[in-house]
C-alpha cells in the first residue's frame, strides 16, 4: 500500500472520528431521529436524480439501508441524545466488526477461525467491562443502545456483502434512499411532527448555524467524501490491508471529545477500550497467504505453458527454403499479398503472426498477457473481509 493511500486511509479515519463530534453538535439543534432522517434525505434526493441504481437484488439494498442506515443511527443518535459520551460512543460502535464476523458465522455459515473467536472474546470482554463501569456510575441504557446500533451496522455489512454490487459506491449512495421514510415515521411518532419543523426554522437563524454546519459535515465530509475515498481504497487493496485503519476512528473520536468537550474517560474505560481495539484487530482477518501462492502458481503456469510450447515448436523442423527460382520482388509481393487464414470460428489470422513470436514461443503475446492478467485478477479477488 503506497504512502499516498496510507495517508488517505488515515484522513478518512480522522473524518469519521470527527463525525461523532458533529453528531454531538447536531443533536443540540435537531431531535435525534429527525436529524438522522435529514442526514439521509439530503443525500437521497441527488442520488435518485443523478446516480444509476445499482444492479443488485432489492432485498439486499433494503437490508443494507435498514441495517446500516436505520437501525444503526436510531441506536447511536438516541444513545448520544440521552447521555452516551461522544468519545465512548465512537469506541463502543466498533463492536460492529466482531458482530459482523459472528453473524456471518451464524447466518451465512461462514467458518470462524480460532483467531477470530479469540478476537470476538476479547472485544466482548472489553464491552462487558465498560457496561459494568457505566452501570455503576451512570445509566446503562445509552451503552445498550449504542450496541444495538453496532448490531444494525453488522447486519448492513452482511447485506452489502450479499448484494455483490459491481459499483460499491453506487450501492452506498442508494442505501441512503431507504432510511428517510422509516426514520421520519419514527420521528413523527415519538418526537412529534412539530419538533422537526421547529428545528428547521431555528436552523436558518444565526443561532442555528452550528447545527447546519454539523449537518453539512455529516452529509458531505463523513458520508460522501469519507465513504467515497474508503470505497476507492477497498477497490485498490485487499480488505485486510485497509480495514485496520478504521481502528483509528475511536482514537480520533475520544481525542476530539477530550480536547473540545472536556470528556475524561475513566481508567477502566481506557483499559477496556484498548482490549476492544485489540480484539477487533485480532478478529479482523488479514490478507490470506494463498493470495501470493495463487498469483505465483498462475504466473508459473503461464511460464510453463510458454516453455512447453517452445520445446514443442523446436521439435518441428523448419521448412526448407524453396529451390524454385523466384525473384526477390515476387517473393516479397507474394508475402505481402498472401491471404489471411480463416479459422472454423470465422476469425481471421494475418499471416504475419509468426513474425510476432508465435513460432518462437508457441504462445501469442496476447494470450500470455491475458493469462497473466487473469492470474493477477484472481489473486486480488481472494481477499478476506471482516
Amino acid at each position: 500500500m503506497p504512502l499516498r493511500d496510507r495517508l488517505l486511509a488515515v484522513f478518512v479515519a480522522a473524518l469519521w472520528g470527527g463525525n461523532f463530534l458533529a453528531i454531538h453538535v447536531g443533536l443540540d439543534h435537531f431531535p435525534p431521529l429527525f436529524l438522522a432522517a435529514l442526514r439521509f434525505a439530503v443525500i437521497a434526493v441527488p442520488t435518485v436524480l443523478l446516480v444509476p441504481r445499482p444492479q443488485v437484488p432489492l432485498r439486499w439494498l433494503l437490508g443494507y439501508g435498514l441495517g446500516f442506515g436505520t437501525v444503526q443511527f436510531v441506536g447511536l443518535f438516541v444513545a448520544m441524545d440521552i447521555g452516551m459520551p461522544t468519545g465512548l460512543a465512537s469506541l463502543v460502535l466498533q463492536a460492529s466488526a466482531p458482530f459482523t464476523v459472528l453473524l456471518g458465522a451464524l447466518l451465512l455459515g461462514e467458518r470462524l477461525s480460532a483467531r477470530q473467536a479469540a478476537g470476538i472474546g476479547l472485544a466482548v470482554l472489553g464491552l462487558a467491562a465498560i457496561a459494568v463501569s457505566r452501570a455503576q456510575t451512570a445509566a446503562l441504557l445509552p451503552v445498550l443502545l449504542t450496541l444495538f446500533g453496532a448490531l444494525g451496522w453488522a447486519l448492513g455489512n452482511l447485506s452489502s456483502r450479499l448484494a455483490q454490487a459491481p459499483n460499491p459506491l453506487h450501492l452506498t449512495l442508494w442505501m441512503s434512499v431507504v432510511p428517510p421514510v422509516p426514520l421520519l415515521a419514527m420521528s413523527w411518532a415519538t418526537e412529534g411532527p412539530q419538533a422537526g419543523f421547529d428545528a428547521l426554522r431555528a436552523a436558518v437563524t444565526p443561532a442555528g448555524v452550528p447545527g447546519l454546519l454539523a449537518l453539512a459535515y455529516l452529509v458531505v465530509l463523513a458520508t460522501v467524501v469519507g465513504s467515497g475515498i474508503w470505497t476507492v481504497l477497498m477497490g485498490r487493496h485487499p480488505a485486510g490491508v485497509v480495514a485496520p485503519y478504521s481502528l483509528l476512528v475511536p482514537v480520533v473520536g475520544m481525542g476530539l471529545a477530550a480536547a473540545v468537550l472536556g470528556e475524561r474517560p475513566t481508567t477502566v474505560e481506557l483499559v477496556a477500550g484498548a482490549v476492544i481495539i485489540g480484539g477487533v484487530l485480532l478478529g479482523t482477518p488479514g490478507v490470506r497467504q494463498t493470495v501470493g501462492v495463487r498469483q505465483t502458481v498462475g504466473v508459473t503456469g503461464v511460464t510453463g505453458a510458454v516453455a512447453r510450447s517452445t520445446r514443442r515448436w523446436k521439435r518441428i523442423p523448419a521448412s526448407p527454403p524453396s529451390t524454385a527460382p523466384t525473384s526477390p520482388t515476387s517473393s516479397t509481393a507474394d508475402s505481402r499479398m498472401s491471404p489471411p487464414i480463416v479459422s472454423a470460428a470465422g476469425s481471421r489470422t494475418p499471416p504475419t503472426s509468426a513474425a510476432r513470436g508465435v513460432r518462437s514461443t508457441g504462445v501469442p503475446e496476447t494470450a500470455t498477457s491475458t493469462a497473466t492478467a487473469t492470474a493477477t485478477r484472481t489473486a486480488h479477488s481472494h481477499t478476506a473481509t471482516p
